[in-house]
């Protein structure tokens, strides 16, 4: 049931913004193949300079990867609010924006390679997937607990669909560690996300 202040809201015509942010933990050298994908997506992203058609498209492939990588979810968290004013919403999402790039190694390496690097690289154990959002309307498989795989599920399908019914206001995506090569240790992964909740 809505609150009174949503009540309120909608009948003076006020559009209803959602910024929320997910985590999701996957384990095994399996998931490699995520990191490749989602490195091509931030040069997408970037060459597209913040076309959100572009990002959304981006963000689908993200999302429907990660869904046929369940079987290594390990640990989920996710946070939001409610905004009804635009201004306010748009300074949460650079608020979110600031922190899922101050997590370790979250921020995406420039391509290109140099001759010191070595040949072989070490593969991590862990990789998170960080994806915040802001999107106008009620989104209550987004608006829950999803650290469970089926509210992760819900989640990332609602995501999709916000992209196909053009509801999409802001799209972040970081991810830990950035590029191959680097490594998140169970150790790190404790100290720089500590909210995780097992699934």
């Amino acid at each position: 049931m809505p609150a009174w202040g949503d009540r309120f809201n909608k009948l003076r015509g006020k559009t209803r913004l959602v910024v929320c942010r997910l985590f999701l933990h996957l384990a095994g050298e399996e998931v490699a193949p995520l990191l490749g994908l989602l490195n091509r997506k931030a040069r997408e992203a970037i060459a597209a300079e913040g076309d959100l058609n572009v990002l959304g498209e981006g963000l689908v492939e993200i999302c429907q990867n990660l869904q046929e990588y369940e079987a290594y979810w390990r640990s989920a968290a996710n946070e939001g609010d409610v905004f009804w004013d635009e201004g306010a919403a748009g300074d949460y999402v650079e608020e979110l924006f600031t922190d899922s790039a101050q997590r370790y190694l979250s921020e995406p390496a420039p391509s290109g390679s140099t001759a010191d690097e070595p040949f072989a690289l070490p593969v991590t154990e862990n990789l998170i997937v960080m994806i915040a959002i802001a999107a106008e309307g009620e989104h209550p498989d987004l608006e829950t607990d999803l650290a469970s795989y089926e509210t992760m599920s819900a989640g990332l399908k609602a995501i999709v669909n916000l992209h196909y019914q053009g509801r999409l206001r802001a799209v972040q995506v970081h991810f830990s560690p950035a590029q191959f090569g680097d490594r998140l240790t169970d150790d790190q992964l404790l100290v720089n996300f500590p909210e995780l909740i097992p699934f």
